[in-house]
Protein backbone atom coordinates (compact mmCIF):
# COMPACT_ATOMS: atom_id res chain seq x y z
CA UNK A 1 0.00 0.00 0.00
CA UNK A 2 0.82 3.42 -1.07
CA UNK A 3 1.42 6.31 1.52
CA UNK A 4 0.36 9.85 0.10
CA UNK A 5 2.85 12.64 0.79
CA UNK A 6 0.92 14.43 3.27
CA UNK A 7 0.53 11.40 5.19
CA UNK A 8 3.94 10.81 4.69
CA UNK A 9 5.00 14.39 5.45
CA UNK A 10 2.97 14.19 8.99
CA UNK A 11 4.67 10.98 9.68
CA UNK A 12 7.60 12.22 9.14
CA UNK A 13 7.05 15.14 11.25
CA UNK A 14 5.74 12.95 13.87
CA UNK A 15 8.84 10.74 13.86
CA UNK A 16 11.62 14.01 14.46
CA UNK A 17 9.39 15.47 16.90
CA UNK A 18 9.45 11.96 19.01
CA UNK A 19 13.34 11.59 18.74
CA UNK A 20 13.87 15.32 19.92
CA UNK A 21 11.64 14.44 22.79
CA UNK A 22 13.83 11.41 23.15
CA UNK A 23 16.83 12.51 22.93
CA UNK A 24 16.02 15.93 25.47
CA UNK A 25 15.32 13.01 28.24
CA UNK A 26 17.94 11.78 27.53
CA UNK A 27 19.87 14.92 28.19
CA UNK A 28 18.26 15.81 31.25
CA UNK A 29 17.97 12.27 32.69
CA UNK A 30 22.06 11.40 32.27
CA UNK A 31 22.55 15.28 33.85
CA UNK A 32 24.55 15.86 30.56
CA UNK A 33 23.86 19.54 30.19
CA UNK A 34 26.24 21.43 32.55
CA UNK A 35 24.33 24.01 35.31
CA UNK A 36 27.54 25.36 37.07
CA UNK A 37 26.98 29.08 37.28
CA UNK A 38 30.34 29.43 36.49
CA UNK A 39 30.26 28.35 33.30
CA UNK A 40 28.07 30.78 31.17
CA UNK A 41 25.19 29.50 28.74
CA UNK A 42 26.11 28.71 24.67
CA UNK A 43 25.64 31.44 22.97
CA UNK A 44 22.74 29.71 20.85
CA UNK A 45 20.78 29.35 24.26
CA UNK A 46 21.91 32.79 25.77
CA UNK A 47 20.34 34.01 22.25
CA UNK A 48 17.19 31.66 22.84
CA UNK A 49 16.39 33.08 26.15
CA UNK A 50 16.87 36.74 25.44
CA UNK A 51 14.50 36.67 22.35
CA UNK A 52 11.80 34.15 24.27
CA UNK A 53 12.35 37.59 26.80
CA UNK A 54 11.82 40.20 23.97
CA UNK A 55 9.04 38.50 22.54
CA UNK A 56 7.34 38.10 25.71
CA UNK A 57 7.65 41.31 27.27
CA UNK A 58 6.39 43.13 24.02
CA UNK A 59 3.28 41.56 23.96
CA UNK A 60 2.56 42.02 27.51
CA UNK A 61 3.15 45.21 27.72
CA UNK A 62 1.87 46.60 24.06
CA UNK A 63 -1.62 48.33 26.08
CA UNK A 64 -0.04 49.89 28.83
CA UNK A 65 -0.71 53.88 28.99
CA UNK A 66 2.86 55.72 30.18
CA UNK A 67 2.15 58.56 32.63
CA UNK A 68 4.47 61.75 32.11
CA UNK A 69 7.79 61.09 32.45
CA UNK A 70 9.82 63.99 32.85
CA UNK A 71 8.74 65.03 36.31
CA UNK A 72 12.53 66.30 38.33
CA UNK A 73 10.10 64.79 41.34
CA UNK A 74 9.97 61.88 40.22
CA UNK A 75 13.22 61.31 38.01
CA UNK A 76 14.73 62.48 41.72
CA UNK A 77 12.90 59.16 43.83
CA UNK A 78 13.98 57.05 40.92
CA UNK A 79 17.29 57.78 41.25
CA UNK A 80 16.84 56.87 45.19
CA UNK A 81 15.13 53.78 44.34
CA UNK A 82 17.62 52.71 41.86
CA UNK A 83 20.43 53.21 44.58
CA UNK A 84 18.62 51.00 46.99
CA UNK A 85 17.18 48.03 45.06
CA UNK A 86 19.04 47.82 41.71
CA UNK A 87 22.78 49.18 42.15
CA UNK A 88 23.66 45.52 43.26
CA UNK A 89 23.04 43.76 40.46
CA UNK A 90 22.89 46.30 37.70
CA UNK A 91 25.56 49.04 38.50
CA UNK A 92 25.57 52.11 37.34
CA UNK A 93 27.80 54.80 35.80
CA UNK A 94 30.85 54.72 37.57
CA UNK A 95 29.86 51.91 39.77
CA UNK A 96 29.81 47.75 39.67
CA UNK A 97 27.37 45.61 40.59
CA UNK A 98 28.20 43.80 43.56
CA UNK A 99 29.60 40.86 43.73
CA UNK A 100 26.61 38.53 43.45
CA UNK A 101 25.30 40.45 40.55
CA UNK A 102 28.55 40.11 39.02
CA UNK A 103 28.43 36.53 39.51
CA UNK A 104 24.97 35.61 38.53
CA UNK A 105 23.89 33.93 34.80
CA UNK A 106 22.23 35.09 32.58
CA UNK A 107 24.45 38.39 33.59
CA UNK A 108 22.09 41.14 34.71
CA UNK A 109 23.74 43.81 32.69
CA UNK A 110 24.09 47.50 33.71
CA UNK A 111 21.01 49.18 32.27
CA UNK A 112 22.70 52.30 30.98
CA UNK A 113 21.56 51.19 27.53
CA UNK A 114 18.00 50.02 28.27
CA UNK A 115 15.64 53.09 27.08
CA UNK A 116 17.40 51.91 23.60
CA UNK A 117 16.31 48.37 23.85
CA UNK A 118 12.74 48.87 25.67
CA UNK A 119 10.48 51.30 25.39
CA UNK A 120 9.09 52.88 29.03
CA UNK A 121 5.99 50.66 29.05
CA UNK A 122 7.94 47.59 28.72
CA UNK A 123 10.84 48.75 31.68
CA UNK A 124 7.76 49.16 33.66
CA UNK A 125 5.93 45.61 33.09
CA UNK A 126 9.67 44.20 33.46
CA UNK A 127 10.60 46.08 36.77
CA UNK A 128 6.62 45.37 38.17
CA UNK A 129 6.26 41.51 37.19
CA UNK A 130 9.97 40.82 36.88
CA UNK A 131 12.01 37.66 34.50
CA UNK A 132 11.60 34.35 35.16
CA UNK A 133 14.52 31.99 35.34
CA UNK A 134 16.86 35.18 35.31
CA UNK A 135 17.05 36.01 38.77
CA UNK A 136 14.99 39.22 37.96
CA UNK A 137 12.08 40.10 41.12
CA UNK A 138 8.37 41.04 40.21
CA UNK A 139 9.34 44.38 42.28
CA UNK A 140 5.28 44.56 42.30
CA UNK A 141 5.77 43.32 45.88
CA UNK A 142 8.68 45.74 47.39
CA UNK A 143 7.48 49.06 45.06
CA UNK A 144 4.09 50.91 44.78
CA UNK A 145 2.70 51.95 41.40
CA UNK A 146 4.72 55.13 42.29
CA UNK A 147 8.52 54.30 43.05
CA UNK A 148 7.66 51.45 39.55
CA UNK A 149 6.97 53.78 37.25
CA UNK A 150 9.68 56.42 39.33
CA UNK A 151 12.84 53.95 38.52
CA UNK A 152 11.45 53.84 34.66
CA UNK A 153 11.54 57.71 35.12
CA UNK A 154 15.03 57.39 36.21
CA UNK A 155 15.83 54.97 33.67
CA UNK A 156 15.20 57.52 31.00
CA UNK A 157 17.48 59.70 32.10
CA UNK A 158 20.35 56.87 32.90
CA UNK A 159 22.44 56.97 29.37
CA UNK A 160 23.10 60.54 29.92
CA UNK A 161 24.28 60.72 33.52
CA UNK A 162 27.99 61.25 33.95
CA UNK A 163 29.70 58.98 37.16
CA UNK A 164 29.78 62.03 39.25
CA UNK A 165 26.56 63.28 38.42
CA UNK A 166 24.49 59.75 39.27
CA UNK A 167 26.44 59.88 42.29
CA UNK A 168 25.25 63.04 43.45
CA UNK A 169 21.82 62.22 41.65
CA UNK A 170 21.50 59.50 43.82
CA UNK A 171 22.39 60.97 46.95
CA UNK A 172 20.43 63.85 46.56
CA UNK A 173 17.18 61.71 46.94
CA UNK A 174 18.91 59.65 49.35
CA UNK A 175 15.32 60.19 52.00
CA UNK A 176 13.09 60.59 48.99
CA UNK A 177 12.21 56.67 48.34
CA UNK A 178 10.33 55.23 51.16
CA UNK A 179 10.66 51.62 52.40
CA UNK A 180 7.27 49.86 51.18
CA UNK A 181 4.67 50.19 52.80
CA UNK A 182 3.29 47.69 55.60
CA UNK A 183 0.30 48.94 56.90
CA UNK A 184 -3.16 50.20 55.30
CA UNK A 185 -5.13 49.23 52.35
CA UNK A 186 -5.55 50.60 49.06
CA UNK A 187 -8.98 52.08 48.48
CA UNK A 188 -11.49 49.33 48.07
CA UNK A 189 -9.42 46.22 48.70
CA UNK A 190 -10.47 43.18 48.69
CA UNK A 191 -8.64 39.98 50.13
CA UNK A 192 -7.98 37.91 46.96
CA UNK A 193 -7.21 34.60 47.04
CA UNK A 194 -5.19 34.00 44.13
CA UNK A 195 -2.79 37.14 44.54
CA UNK A 196 -2.42 35.31 47.80
CA UNK A 197 -1.19 32.24 45.73
CA UNK A 198 1.02 34.52 43.38
CA UNK A 199 2.25 36.69 47.12
CA UNK A 200 2.90 33.15 48.77
CA UNK A 201 5.93 32.88 45.68
CA UNK A 202 7.14 36.21 45.95
CA UNK A 203 7.64 36.26 49.47
CA UNK A 204 9.45 32.88 49.61
CA UNK A 205 7.12 30.98 51.53
CA UNK A 206 7.71 27.66 49.49
CA UNK A 207 11.97 27.86 50.69
CA UNK A 208 10.50 26.75 54.14
CA UNK A 209 6.49 25.10 53.26
CA UNK A 210 5.15 22.67 50.90
CA UNK A 211 1.68 24.22 49.56
CA UNK A 212 -0.69 22.94 47.79
CA UNK A 213 -1.29 24.82 44.40
CA UNK A 214 1.95 26.59 44.44
CA UNK A 215 5.46 25.37 42.49
CA UNK A 216 8.32 24.67 44.77
CA UNK A 217 10.47 21.86 45.65
CA UNK A 218 10.09 18.93 48.08
CA UNK A 219 11.44 20.96 51.16
CA UNK A 220 11.11 19.93 54.79
CA UNK A 221 11.90 23.07 57.12
CA UNK A 222 8.49 24.27 57.91
CA UNK A 223 5.97 21.82 58.39
CA UNK A 224 3.49 21.26 55.15
CA UNK A 225 0.41 23.33 54.80
CA UNK A 226 -1.65 21.10 53.09
CA UNK A 227 -5.16 20.85 54.71
CA UNK A 228 -4.15 24.00 56.67
CA UNK A 229 -7.94 25.64 57.02
CA UNK A 230 -8.97 22.24 58.79
CA UNK A 231 -6.10 22.72 61.45
CA UNK A 232 -7.79 24.32 64.74
CA UNK A 233 -4.68 26.34 66.00
CA UNK A 234 -1.97 27.69 64.37
CA UNK A 235 1.49 27.11 65.00
CA UNK A 236 -0.30 24.59 68.00
CA UNK A 237 -0.74 28.36 70.15
CA UNK A 238 -3.38 29.95 68.56
CA UNK A 239 -6.61 29.56 67.48
CA UNK A 240 -6.95 29.32 63.53
CA UNK A 241 -8.91 31.98 62.39
CA UNK A 242 -8.00 34.70 59.70
CA UNK A 243 -7.28 37.90 61.93
CA UNK A 244 -4.95 35.30 64.05
CA UNK A 245 -3.37 33.92 60.83
CA UNK A 246 -2.44 37.59 59.60
CA UNK A 247 -1.34 38.63 62.71
CA UNK A 248 1.18 35.04 62.36
CA UNK A 249 2.08 35.81 58.93
CA UNK A 250 3.26 39.67 59.56
CA UNK A 251 4.54 39.01 63.35
CA UNK A 252 5.31 35.34 64.13
CA UNK A 253 7.06 36.05 67.47
CA UNK A 254 3.69 37.60 69.06
CA UNK A 255 2.63 33.93 69.33
CA UNK A 256 5.82 32.26 69.96
CA UNK A 257 9.09 34.16 70.84
CA UNK A 258 11.11 31.30 70.05
CA UNK A 259 9.71 30.74 66.48
CA UNK A 260 12.10 29.91 63.62
CA UNK A 261 9.36 31.26 61.46
CA UNK A 262 10.50 35.04 60.01
CA UNK A 263 8.98 38.23 59.94
CA UNK A 264 8.64 38.80 56.10
CA UNK A 265 7.83 42.76 56.41
CA UNK A 266 4.89 41.90 54.51
CA UNK A 267 2.51 44.89 53.39
CA UNK A 268 -1.07 44.25 54.71
CA UNK A 269 -2.31 43.83 51.08
CA UNK A 270 -0.21 40.65 50.42
CA UNK A 271 -0.52 39.22 53.76
CA UNK A 272 -4.66 39.55 53.55
CA UNK A 273 -4.47 37.86 50.28
CA UNK A 274 -2.08 35.09 51.89
CA UNK A 275 -4.78 34.66 54.24
CA UNK A 276 -7.50 34.20 51.64
CA UNK A 277 -5.40 31.59 49.85
CA UNK A 278 -4.60 30.09 52.93
CA UNK A 279 -8.15 29.36 53.59
CA UNK A 280 -8.59 27.76 51.06
CA UNK A 281 -6.23 24.59 52.03
CA UNK A 282 -8.86 22.09 52.87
Amino acid sequence: MRIGRPLAALIAVATLLAAGTAAGALVVWLGLYDIAANVPHTQAVHSLMELTMHRSVKRRAAAIEVPPLDNPARVLRGAACFRDHCLQCHGAPGRAQAPIGRSMQPLPGPLVDAPQHWNAAELYWITRNGIRMSGMPAWQYRLDEAELWALVAFMQRLPALTAAEFTALADTAAASCPAPRREGLPEGFRADAARGRIALTQHACTACHRIPGVTGSDVHVGPPLAGLARRQTIAGRRPNTPDEMLRWIIDPRHADAQTTMPALELREADARDIVAYLGTLQ
